[in-house]
């Protein structure tokens, strides 16, 4: 009888490193010490909650930041005081957007932070029939990688937040653009898994790649649920009790992203999903719980299936 030495590679990715970092540690504490002088990143969304937070502890790192916007005018604004921090246009549900930034972009890049992202948006559709939440919060982002990984500096590394929302649900292969039956809630946590899976797929192909979950902030990523939908989400416990999540700051929020752009107790680690500046533990289970990685977001082989689906839709493979 042989053993299947693959569906051991997420429990041994998902082990814990001893970081001295937590939920209530910043970015700018993660940072602190770390100089990224002459380093250059590319932060999606980073005008905004924790892309913002982020860019701007990266920037007083030492690093040169562009953050690419669907509104150049309001990044620009956000950023006028972030020194070394800079603004392109890109709209992520447009494929020809995502291909002319990275057609303008010269030099290499040491790191790739693919933050930005829309959530349980009503149903929507790109000119190419893509679900928007898929097209924008996936697809987008592994078109930019897979134009941008030429630039990436050896050690580079590539951070995919993704969201404990991933426990919605996995790829859902049946109808993953959602014609039949939209379920937005659902969307989104396929979308989120397809975050996570990205980042394993670029580890088993030698990249240093991690994806995570930033925590619960009050960011404008909320700005279309309603009542129901908070229902939809709230947690409780066992006898029934509503469990309160303890929101982070933007700053908090950003941290695990710096953690895993900066961190050398990552080094072993490529492909793991992090939640409170560590890597967090595989749960099993359905639904949405309070921590940890569901092993549909971290799996190898669904991974792989996934890459080489969104390689057939965009038609970009930088790995081929």
């Amino acid at each position: 009888m042989t053993h299947d030495v693959s569906a051991d590679i997420p429990s041994l990715r998902q082990r814990p490193v001893g970081s001295p970092f937590g939920a209530t540690s910043t970015a700018e504490e993660v940072l602190s010490g770390v100089d990224l002088s002459g380093a250059r990143a590319l932060v999606t969304g980073g005008y905004a909650g924790i892309g913002l937070a982020l860019v701007r502890a990266l920037a007083q790192a030492g690093a040169e930041v562009l953050a690419p916007a669907r509104r150049p005018q309001v990044a620009r604004e956000a950023l006028a005081d972030v020194p070394g921090a800079t603004v392109a246009a890109l709209d992520l549900s447009e494929q020809q957007s995502v291909a002319t930034l990275a057609e303008a972009l010269d030099g290499p890049l040491d790191l790739l932070v693919l933050n930005a992202g829309v959530m349980a948006c009503p149903e929507t559709r790109t000119p190419e029939g893509w679900e928007l939440q898929l097209a924008t919060n996936h697809l987008g982002h592994f078109s930019l990688v897979n134009r941008l990984l030429p630039h990436l500096v050896p050690g580079g590394r590539v951070v995919s937040v993704s969201s404990l929302g991933h426990h919605h649900g996995g790829m859902h292969w049946e109808d993953p653009m959602f014609e039949q039956d939209y379920a937005k809630w659902r969307a989104y946590g396929q979308s989120k898994s397809a975050n996570a899976l990205l980042a394993v797929h670029l580890a088993e192909s030698g990249v240093a790649a991690y994806s995570l979950h930033p925590g619960a902030i009050l960011t404008d990523l909320g700005k279309h649920l309603t009542e129901a939908d908070l229902d939809d989400v709230l947690l409780t416990d066992a006898d029934g009790n509503l469990v309160v999540p303890s929101f982070k700051t933007p700053e908090q929020g950003a941290a695990t992203a710096a953690f895993a752009a900066t961190s050398d107790l990552l080094t072993d680690r490529a492909g793991a999903y992090l939640e409170d500046c560590e890597v967090a533990p595989l749960v099993d289970g359905e639904g949405l719980g309070d921590h940890g990685v569901r092993r549909w977001a971290v799996d190898p082989a669904e991974a792989a299936r996934l890459w080489a689906w969104s390689a057939e839709l965009t038609g970009v493979d930088a790995l081929r």
